[in-house]
């Protein structure tokens, strides 16, 4: 399951490339460019909640294989009518959609297969390692992968991708044994199971509040994020080609991050781990926000992505702890919908900031300041809960 994770991440680093260099060789259009950006995010809004619940009736394994065969057909006839100058804008976006929506239903089933796979004891060491394929796969290897070979050959990242896609698959039946999660006797209706997963979560305290704090996590810390590029342009005053460090320092710190993440949670308690990481969220870009030299920043968001993955590898690891099994797909398509729903909101709200303030440094001490504020709220809201290694060591106290 890791090989196959750590190939489908790199095959999403190198889309995640390829897909803008080709819409930028179609227009140069930045509502067209910025439209893809959109439509490769649009369907964890629409189909999260329908994934989860499809994967709490299906066995994960094999919807992890239809899943990276369906994005493999779709990514390897989109190389395909690149290399015959078939392609248009239109069927970009086209491609892009269905890539999410399959990526969707992957990575949601692979989250959920987690616990199946490892069992409760390694929760944080397996949270942890599938957070470094990402980081790997994605920053380091898939974006210089993808942009390097669409200069040599552009339907060649395409293809690579596709197969890429393909191994995944392949990997995944090595899984031995049925995924299928435990389910009541009889069919229900998929209207019915979500309603469910829905009522779960609001019956679950400790989840309820973990939902609110990663959304406001993920909506404060994309106020600066998505102003990062003009933050090392305009404010630390770096080249184009420069700013690539800011990526690198980045994926150095996430790996960092992924690294001590269980031995943190070892030695303290999770609640401990997960406010520590949003305080130092805040000590990142509240100082990155107040720095004005672009080696100091750069570290600084360093600091920001190893923190941002310790909170990641924490508040999955209580997910797959307290969620029931059966239940697991349809509380991360809520989990999802939230978080990700997030980060156009907060993109936009980044963008009028630093139109009001006039600087993105401003941007990212706001954001600084606003996720101290968040700790303080995680401190308080589950201080009176213990999120232990079972659901019963999660109620409230």
């Amino acid at each position: 399951m890791l090989t196959s994770s750590a190939v489908s991440n790199l095959g999403d680093g190198v889309g995640k490339v390829a897909f803008p260099l080709l819409a930028a060789t179609l227009t140069r259009d930045p509502l067209q460019i910025a439209a893809l950006s959109a439509t490769q995010f649009l369907p964890w809004l629409l189909f999260a909640l329908v994934a989860g619940t499809l994967i709490d009736r299906v066995d994960r394994r094999k919807a992890m294989i239809v899943a990276n065969l369906a994005r493999a057909v779709v990514v390897g006839g989109m190389g395909l009518l690149v290399y015959f100058d078939s392609v248009t804008i239109w069927l970009v976006y086209a491609a892009a959609l269905l890539i999410g929506t399959a990526e969707t239903v992957a990575d949601s089933a692979a989250n959920v297969l987690i616990p199946a796979v490892v069992g409760k004891g390694s929760l944080e060491d397996a949270n942890s390692k599938l957070q470094a394929c990402e980081i790997v796969g994605q920053t380091f290897l898939g974006g210089p992968i993808g942009s390097a070979t669409f200069a040599l050959f552009a339907a060649f990242p395409f293809l690579l991708n596709s197969a890429g896609f393909v191994v995944a698959a392949v990997l995944l039946l090595g899984l031995a044994g049925t995924y299928r999660p435990r389910t009541p006797a009889g069919p229900t209706r998929l209207r019915t199971d979500l309603a469910d997963g829905i009522s779960w979560l609001k019956r679950s305290p400790v989840l309820l509040r973990l939902v609110v704090i990663a959304g406001l996590v993920s909506l404060i810390t994309e106020l600066a994020q998505a102003q990062l590029v003009l933050y090392a342009l305009e404010d630390m005053g770096l080249s184009e080609a420069a700013f690539g460090l800011f990526a690198f320092v980045g994926g150095i710190g996430g790996l960092f991050g992924a690294a001590v993440a269980p031995r943190l949670i070892r030695r303290f308690r999770r609640r401990a781990v997960l406010v520590g990481g949003i305080v130092f969220c805040a000590i990142g870009f509240g100082g990155m926000g107040l720095s004005g030299q672009p080696v100091l920043s750069a570290l600084l968001f360093g600091v920001f992505a190893a923190a941002v993955v310790s909170v990641n590898v924490v508040l999955g690891t209580i997910r797959h702890t307290l969620v029931p099994d059966e239940l697991l797909g349809r509380v991360l398509g809520v989990w999802r919908t939230v978080v990700w729903g997030a980060v156009p909101v907060g993109a936009l709200l980044g963008g009028l900031l630093t139109a009001v303030l006039g600087t993105a440094s401003g941007t990212f001490l706001v954001s600084g300041a606003l996720l101290v504020v968040v700790a303080m709220f995680a401190a308080l809201s589950l201080r009176r809960f213990a999120m232990g290694t079972t659901h019963h060591e999660s109620v409230s106290r």
